[in-house]
């Protein structure tokens, strides 16, 4: 009886550290995951906010089409052109 008792006097600072270490792994990555989250939706937001595929010039002339910058013929949707 003896030797169990010393046994789980060795164990239960073992024990109780890797409980410890296993709660704080589960708190950073639960972290991470949701900065990544917010990271993703504000990258998300800024790109909609802000589209880098339209060339508006000024705002008397036609808004062209990503196609249409790429020098690409058009049709008159502004969809590409198959001959």
């Amino acid at each position: 009886m003896q030797d169990i008792s010393d046994l789980l006097k060795e164990a239960k600072p073992l024990y109780f550290a890797r409980k410890k270490r296993n709660k704080q792994i589960k708190v950073v990555l639960a972290s991470v995951a949701c900065a990544m989250f917010v990271f993703a939706f504000l990258l998300q937001n800024q790109i909609s906010e802000n589209p880098v595929y339209w060339d508006l010039g000024d705002q008397e002339s036609e808004v062209k089409t990503y196609v249409e910058n790429l020098g690409l013929p058009v049709d008159d949707y502004g969809l590409l052109l198959v001959s």
